[in-house]
């Protein structure tokens, strides 16, 4: 298996099929550096692709897309992460989505950067490396 650097987020995917210059760039820069999606993203990209105009072009598009991208479950240590940053952040009064949440951790957990727009949520998690788009 390739050693993995980034973890994508859902913002950064849906930016790439929507042909955003800096994303799209940028992804071809760090393609071959070693790509992972969280299967939480996955889910949400699955809804967009159910209810796009063309469900099975999307559908297609992403199989694609993903093609060399890893996809990473969420695991006990995920999880173990999960609860306590969760209850960290609950303790400070900045909840943030659970979604969210278990992408950030699932990024801190494989000491991988997060690819995000979304800094406002994700800055709140400790430890988590993000990379947003220009």
């Amino acid at each position: 298996m390739t050693s993995l650097a980034y973890l994508l987020d859902t913002d950064w995917i849906i930016d790439w099929f929507s042909g955003h210059p800096g994303v799209g760039r940028r992804l071809r820069e760090i393609r071959g550096e070693g790509l992972a999606i969280s299967v939480v993203s996955l889910a949400e990209l699955y809804e967009g692709v159910h209810y796009s105009r063309e469900p099975a072009h999307a559908g297609r598009q992403l199989s694609q897309f993903l093609g060399d991208v890893t996809l990473i479950g969420v695991d006990r240590e995920t999880c173990d992460m999960f609860g306590q940053e969760r209850g960290r952040l609950r303790a400070a009064g900045t909840l943030i989505g659970d979604f969210d949440l278990l992408i950030g951790v699932t990024a801190v957990r494989h000491d991988l950067t997060l690819l995000t727009n979304n800094r406002r949520h994700f800055a709140l998690i400790a430890g988590l490396r993000i990379e947003s788009r220009q």
